[in-house]
């Protein structure tokens, strides 16, 4: 039977709002309105002084009931910025690592979330702001050591984050060339997600693979979410066909890398 699962990604521009304020319960109440199982999170502080110090991922996966896992893609000292992915459902991390860059420093983090009948792949990121930094960030997440090392044909991948790409850029075709993109699998057409206040650039993305079938894709656009960051969050629905072939199987997939256990 193949499994329902709903997906959120949203960049919280470290929960400062158009506003200017400063509210990480606010991002809570927007990704609430959605009810997503899984989020993809980008833009989230953990003890910056900017934002008071707090650690904007467990403080949101605490509004919401559910777990977290964080990766700093900047790090200094003991103030960290990066990305994060939160669910209820059993999660483990995989990988966690920075991306080739040439300016602010990016990375991404790979989890496995188990929904009993197929382990789930779940890569977030945030790509660069220049376009062949870009590039090289989205080739090394095709690499070996990302999904490269991942057998698709017995998994089910999703990647997702900002990736500051629109549908003609060098990125998003790459990207394309290998995963689908899920607002371009459902009826819905296609929606910019930045800035939030009046969306003029479509730079957020879902990418999903082999084994995975979007219901419904759509940029969630609230009064509140049109407030509490600069952009909007992509709400996904899934369908994820389960493994029958991983299933037969007594002994874990081989990813190319080993699990670090948190």
């Amino acid at each position: 039977m193949r499994r329902p699962v709903r997906f959120l990604t949203y960049n919280v521009h470290s929960c400062f709002g158009t506003d200017r304020k400063l509210d990480p319960a606010r991002i809570a109440e927007v990704i609430m309105e959605c009810r997503p199982d899984i989020i993809a999170l980008q833009e989230v502080d953990v003890g910056r002084m900017r934002s008071g110090g707090m650690d904007q991922a467990h403080m949101i996966a605490t509004h919401l009931r559910m777990e977290s896992h964080f990766h700093p893609a900047l790090h200094l000292k003991d103030e960290k910025y990066g990305d994060a992915v939160l669910t209820a459902l059993p999660m483990r991390l995989v990988k966690a690592a920075v991306l080739p860059s040439l300016g602010e420093p990016r990375g991404a983090l790979w989890v496995e979330v188990d929904l009993a009948a197929v382990k789930l792949q779940v890569l977030v990121t945030h790509l660069g702001l220049r376009g062949s930094e870009r590039v090289r960030q989205a080739t090394a997440l095709l690499g070996p050591g990302w999904l490269g090392g991942i057998a698709q044909a017995e998994s089910r991948v999703i990647l997702a984050g900002d990736l500051n790409a629109i549908a003609r850029s060098a990125t998003y075709k790459l990207l394309a060339g290998h995963l689908k993109d899920a607002q371009l699998q459902s009826n819905a057409k296609p929606r910019p997600t930045f800035p939030s206040r009046l969306p003029l650039l479509r730079i957020d993305h879902v990418f999903v693979g082999d084994g995975i079938d979007v219901r419904d894709c759509r940029v969630h656009s609230s009064a509140l979410a049109r407030v509490a960051s600069d952009h909007l969050p992509i709400l996904v629905e899934l369908e994820i066909e389960p493994n029958t072939k991983g299933l037969q199987k007594e002994t874990q997939p081989s990813y190319g890398i080993g699990f670090q256990n948190r």
